[in-house]
Parts: structure tokens; C-alpha cells; sequence
């Protein structure tokens, strides 16, 4: 709804003209084995409270990664879940033999309805390895910043 001259305006919609940021940074790293197990990355997840519908979010992922021995067919994925729905960009990252890698991804969207949404980071590989790889927590962290509607 946009501010119309002459309109009196409230602080509870100037507050809403200033975008708002929250940092997560992982708790613990993530093992990952599976093929297709999308895991959560601990403390990785942000939950805050929107006012308006149509809140526009845009999100930063950082996956730090770790592989075991693997070969270089192997793919990790990084995703981002938004209230429960993997959202469809996905960071990735081809594994070779004990490289780590910072492989990072953008997402923007829209949260439909005010209320409580919460924003986390998920992994998972392309095969199963033995071996596994690991999403570290010094370097991996989802930023997000909120635009509400005034």
C-alpha cells in the first residue's frame, strides 16, 4: 500500500520502510551420507515475525564443505527451506578428494502471510559415499533480510 500525500503516517510503517537483517551462523558441522537425504545444518535457521503479507525476503547461504575421499562425480547441495518448502535454487559444489570449498547461493521470495516464518539451511549429496562430506559450522551461515510492505 503505498503513502499517499497528504496521508499522516505511523511509526508502525515508517519501521516497516527499513529492511531488516538477522545472521545465523551453524552450530555444529553436518555430516552428509545419503543420496538423495536433504539434513539440516544446525543453527542454521532463522525465525522471525512479519506484520504484513507479501514480506519480500532475500537470503544468503554459505555451505563451508568438507568431503572424505570421494571422486569428483559427487555433487553437494545446499539448499534453503522457507516454512517447511525447499525453495528451488540450489548452491553446488563438485567434491574431490579432502578440498574444502565455501560454495554460497542467493534467494529471494515472498512469505504470503504475516505471521512466524522460519528460514533454514539444508545439505545433501548427489550419491552415497562411504566417506560422506561435512558442512562445517566456522564458515557456514544463512543471512536474511526482510522488506515488508507499508
Amino acid at each position: 500500500m503505498p503513502i499517499l500525500a497528504g496521508q499522516i503516517v505511523t511509526a508502525s510503517q515508517l519501521n516497516r520502510m527499513q529492511p531488516s537483517t538477522t545472521d545465523a551462523i551453524a552450530s555444529s558441522a553436518t555430516p552428509v551420507l545419503a543420496t538423495t537425504t536433504i539434513v539440516d545444518v544446525p543453527g542454521a535457521t532463522i525465525t522471525l515475525t512479519t506484520t504484513t503479507p507479501n514480506a519480500i525476503y532475500r537470503v544468503v547461504g554459505t555451505f563451508d564443505v568438507l568431503p572424505g575421499a570421494t571422486s569428483p562425480t559427487v555433487l553437494v547441495f545446499g539448499f534453503l527451506n522457507v516454512d517447511g518448502v525447499t525453495d528451488t535454487g540450489v548452491a553446488i559444489q563438485g567434491l574431490t578428494s579432502s578440498i574444502r570449498s565455501t560454495v554460497s547461493q542467493t534467494w529471494r521470495g515472498t512469505l504470503a502471510a504475516a505471521g512466524s516464518h522460519t528460514l533454514k539451511l539444508q545439505a545433501s549429496l548427489s550419491g552415497s559415499l562411504a566417506s560422506g562430506a561435512t558442512v562445517r559450522p566456522q564458515n557456514s551461515k544463512i543471512s536474511v533480510e526482510i522488506s515488508e510492505v507499508v
